[in-house]
């Protein structure tokens, strides 16, 4: 073991350790470090903003004096002359003016009139329809509005259509009853009777085993013939065929039932005989 002399002699580590102490930490915090004599003098900035307030004004000035030259260059120039206002005189058609359409010929005459004559006649050996169809031939909204399942929510989207007026008929034959009707629409804002033919035609093409052809002259109209029956216990099996046709203001709505097949032939038939009418 290295003897030592005691703390406060020239040879103590204690005192070596102050004074390295006292070099790195304490004489640098109490010395001042000198200022070089040569340091260059300080330069004030330079104020900014003259030379872009110089070139916006010589903008300024190019715009006004461009300006200038244009309006002293079409000074210069002759006026052009405009074209004139009014228009060239169209010829006019010679002879007299067409005739007017006669009552059979206008088919807004005659869906004005009374709409239940229309509507086909009841062949010759049938009988009349024993189920109610309103009151002597006219079908009111909400009597129309009840052959659909949600009789209310037809009401009010009736309503809205602008639903006019239905004529109905129909008649009992051997195999087969039949129902007619014509439903008219006022169509101020929309073509009512178009778009209910299309949302029948939808559902009667939605029933399962169905052939369906369309109606000549008729555009879009179809008949619909349903090779599977409607059962129910406690019921015959019941055959139906329908038709979905629009004309004018008019939807026509035609529906056969039977114990038997409805034909193809008899339901297009019906179709057909009543569009001529309209």
């Amino acid at each position: 073991m290295i003897a030592t002399t005691s703390a406060g002699g020239c040879g103590s580590p204690v005192r070596a350790w102050t004074e390295r102490a006292l070099h790195f930490c304490g004489g640098n915090v109490l010395e001042q470090p000198e200022e070089p004599a040569d340091r260059p003098p300080v330069t004030p900035e330079r104020r900014r903003g003259r030379t872009a307030a110089l070139v916006a004004v010589a903008a300024v000035l190019g715009v006004v004096a461009g300006t200038c030259a244009g309006y002293l260059v079409q000074a210069d120039r002759e006026p052009t002359e405009l074209p004139p206002l009014s228009q060239p005189v169209l010829p006019q058609a010679k002879g007299g003016a067409p005739e007017p359409l006669s009552a059979d010929e206008d088919r807004r005459v005659k869906t004005d009139g009374d709409l239940r004559k229309l509507l086909i006649k009841k062949p010759r050996g049938a009988k009349e329809a024993d189920w109610p169809m309103g009151g002597d031939g006219w079908l009111e909204l909400a009597g129309f509005a009840g052959y659909y399942e949600e009789p209310g929510d037809m009401f009010g989207g009736l309503v809205m259509d602008g639903f006019r007026r239905a004529a109905v008929t129909g008649w009992s034959g051997n195999d087969h009853s039949v129902e007619i009707r014509l439903i008219q629409f006022r169509q101020e804002e929309t073509l009512a009777a178009a778009e209910t033919v299309d949302n029948s035609q939808y559902w009667a093409d939605d029933e399962d085993d169905t052939d369906s052809w369309l109606v000549p002259g008729t555009g879009e109209g179809r008949v619909y013939v349903h090779n599977s029956p409607d059962r129910e216990t406690g019921y015959e099996p019941v055959y139906g065929a329908e038709a979905h046709i629009w004309r004018g203001d008019i939807a026509v709505e035609i529906w056969v039932y039977g114990s038997k097949p409805v034909p193809k032939k008899m339901i297009m038939d019906l179709a057909e005989r009543q569009m001529e009418r309209l």
